[in-house]
């Protein structure tokens, strides 16, 4: 447990830099722009004085524990800066102790919890009467999704806000800022250019901590002239971060050369071109988030009815990357790619989506028919809402000849599926029914009836019909 006065921020040049150039408003805070952006919900809230107890939820280096320093001097609350790593029940009941004798002298008292999910229940719960009495303003900040870690008693009463990793452009603004600051690096002649920066920013990933501890690496191992003047070149991030400096930027033009390189490899069934791309862009910085998504939608849109298990295996990918992160996931990835880059492929569900889509953006107003409306009402019945509807598994074959197309759409289609891998089944499959149809309609349309009328020998063995959908 460690107590801070407001203004206890180390300015020494003995401290890391990271401490040094801490943001103390909101105006110097990097980042966060969707929470504290001008008329923002935190912002509003914290200019206003009106904070409660909150969860930060977020990557680590966004700024968690900077933020809740930040709305403790704003707010005028005493800050005590607590670990959920070091600290106990008994370390809990002394602070909250003085949080209670705080309250009844009008001091407000903000509790920072950092990594709260390390608590157990017993440990969580001991903050519960405090932070209903209001004798503290509890501010937990934590990696993992709240919703698993965090007590449902005590969620409920916190504000959930999901904090984002720094932006390259966020990160490169905060190491130009560290490079004039006075408390950073503003009095030495330190040449840097934007690009070398940016390179830091990218190896970041998001975390303002490892962009400031990087650069003043780089800064103790650049080159120092004559005169005094340090340079920090690629070659000096190379040396400091351990990795080669790729031609890589997340947010520029290689960084989509790079996933269509990917996507066209395994879709041209090179699973050793897909392989190398891969490593282009771990080995440069992308989030391994990234590529899983991608690869989870390359499942459906390239390989599809092909092969399903595609989907099944890349969502795997996608939590194994979620629950081990690099460099262990890699191997994960290279599993997918090398999967999605042999699988069959069709291409037959992207575009029956989009065929589908031109229909429905030019027929929105059409209604839904009404034999297939829901009618669970009895005006709803009154008026026709699903009349006549059959209910398939009323039927031997679990087919009927409903027609569940608007009107003007009727003899539409949109799936076609391919002859490749698991496909081709689905597509006999489809071609009986479609035949099946055909035939029943042609005999409903000899006899005269109407759909589900009565039951045929190969119709509804039971001639209730059901209207619930």
């Amino acid at each position: 447990m460690k107590q801070l006065s407001l203004f206890d921020y180390k300015n020494d040049f003995n401290s890391p830099l990271a401490d040094r150039i801490r943001p103390q408003t909101l105006e110097e805070f990097a980042g966060q722009k969707h929470l504290l952006g001008p008329g923002k919900i935190l912002r509003t809230l914290i200019e206003r004085d009106q904070i409660a107890s909150m969860i930060f939820w977020g990557p680590p280096g966004v700024g968690k524990t900077t933020l809740a320093r930040i709305i403790a001097a704003r707010t005028n609350s005493e800050f005590i800066d607590f670990s959920a790593v070091t600290s106990g029940i008994k370390e809990i009941r002394a602070v909250m102790e003085q949080a209670e004798q705080n309250r009844l002298t009008g001091l407000r008292t903000l509790l920072f919890v950092d990594e709260i999910h390390r608590f157990n229940k017993a440990q969580q719960d001991a903050f519960l009467p405090y932070v209903e009495k209001g004798s503290i303003i509890l501010i937990g900040a934590t990696t993992e999704n709240p919703s698993f870690e965090i007590n449902s008693a005590l969620l409920s009463r916190c504000k959930v806000f999901v904090l984002q990793a720094l932006s390259a452009d966020d990160l490169t603004g905060l190491l130009l800022h560290a490079l004039t600051s006075p408390k950073g690096y503003g009095g030495r002649d330190i040449a840097a250019s934007e690009d070398v920066l940016r390179l830091i920013a990218n190896f970041a990933g998001g975390d303002a901590r490892t962009a400031l501890n990087t650069l003043e690496m780089a800064i103790l191992n650049g080159t120092l002239d004559e005169t005094g003047r340090i340079t920090v070149t690629k070659e000096t991030v190379e040396q400091c971060t351990g990795k080669r400096a790729l031609l890589y930027d997340k947010n520029g033009e290689e960084h989509y050369n790079l996933i269509s390189a990917l996507h066209k490899s395994m879709r041209n069934s090179d699973p050793d071109a897909a392989v190398y791309w891969l490593a282009r862009m771990l080995e440069a910085g992308e989030d391994p988030l990234y590529i899983a998504r991608r690869l989870i939608r390359f499942a459906s849109e390239d390989v599809g009815m092909a092969d399903s298990g595609a989907l099944s295996l890349t969502t795997a990918v996608f939590q194994a990357c979620h629950d081990i992160g690099m460099p262990e996931c890699s191997v994960h990835l290279t599993h997918a790619v090398v999967y999605l880059s042999l699988a069959p492929r069709s291409n037959a569900l992207y575009t029956a989506y989009g065929a589908a889509k031109a229909d429905a953006l030019r027929t929105l107003a059409d209604p839904v028919p009404l034999t297939i409306r829901n009618a669970p009402t009895s005006l709803m019945k009154e008026l026709h809402y699903g009349e006549g509807y059959q209910y398939a598994h009323n039927y031997a074959d679990k087919l009927t000849t409903l027609t569940c197309l608007p009107d003007s759409l009727k003899e539409k289609t949109y799936y076609h599926p391919t002859t490749e891998g698991a496909e081709a089944e689905y597509a006999k499959r489809l071609e009986w029914i479609k035949a099946w149809k055909d035939e029943h309609r042609r005999n409903e349309g000899r006899k005269g009836k109407q759909p589900g009328e009565e039951p045929s020998e190969n119709g509804p063995h039971n001639e209730k019909q059901n209207s619930s959908s």
